[in-house]
């Protein structure tokens, strides 16, 4: 698996000389943020899914910033963040406000947007208002919660899945020495 992940991180000299990259000097030269090993491949798996559900275009540069943070693989948390797409960013929204009005109490149905009237414009754009700013306190509550757990099953996904790939190498190659 290092082998095939390998190909498509750069070396140090292409992000050296990359003149838009240059400007963070030896930040992103860190050997933690292209060494891949068990533990730097399920952090950066794992702040990818975290960032990826941060709105608009901010989501890879929260996973580069966090990767540098916490020192774990830069280009595996990049391409992590790719999951949310405009397919997939309504259902997990969707999720997130399920999430956020288990912890606020709300039973309630969900309630549909307020119809546009030319004709009352103002009281539409203070009835939508409220509207969104009902969907607001779940929201705000679930979009974190679903980030956290999204980033934990991915943590320890990646974990689990790289000890059973070691496992199944390691009996492999008893199996091949032995007589």
């Amino acid at each position: 698996m290092r082998k095939h992940l390998k190909r498509y991180i750069p070396d140090h000299d292409a992000v050296r000389s990359n003149r838009w990259l240059a400007i963070f000097g030896d930040t992103l030269l860190h050997p933690r943020l292209w060494h891949l090993n068990r533990h730097s491949a399920a952090g950066g798996v794992a702040v990818g899914l975290f960032c990826g559900l941060i709105p608009g275009p901010l989501q890879m540069l929260g996973a580069a910033v966090l990767s540098v943070i916490f020192r774990v693989n830069l280009p595996l948390a990049l391409v992590s963040t790719l999951y949310t797409n405009p397919l997939t960013i309504v259902p997990l929204y969707f999720v997130a406000y399920q999430i956020g009005r288990l912890f606020f109490g709300d039973a309630g149905e969900f309630v549909p947007p307020p119809e546009f009237d030319w004709h009352n414009f103002g009281q539409w754009v203070g009835a939508t208002f409220d509207w969104m700013s009902g969907l607001g306190k779940p929201l705000a509550l679930g979009l974190p919660l679903l980030a956290l757990t999204l980033a934990g099953v991915g943590y320890f996904v990646v974990q689990a899945a790289w000890r059973i790939y070691l496992i199944r190498a390691w009996h492999h190659r008893r199996k091949r020495r032995a007589p």
